[in-house]
């Protein structure tokens, strides 16, 4: 599933979906002003969403990475504290 939504939200897919609404958009004669607005609008959203979303991914990486340190630590203090008593 996590393979698909990054297929969805790669951007080289979103280009080629805007391309093909802006074909469709054309054959049936929307105005080129409302299209080009229109397209330029997704591609700037999906641009922002997908930054979002992959530094999101990044920060919880290293907030996991950062938990797993703080508990290899708590684990030798453990057992530090048990070989001192």
């Amino acid at each position: 599933m996590r393979t698909f939504w990054t297929k969805i939200s790669s951007r080289k897919f979103l280009a080629a979906l805007v391309g093909i609404i802006t074909g469709l958009a054309m054959v049936f004669g929307l105005n080129e002003n409302i299209i080009t607005t229109v397209s330029g609008a997704v591609m700037a959203l999906a641009s922002v969403i997908t930054y979002i979303i992959a530094e999101g991914k990044i920060d919880a990486a290293a907030v996991g990475d950062a938990a797993k340190k703080i508990e290899a630590a708590r684990e030798e203090l453990k057992k530090e504290t048990k070989e001192a008593g």
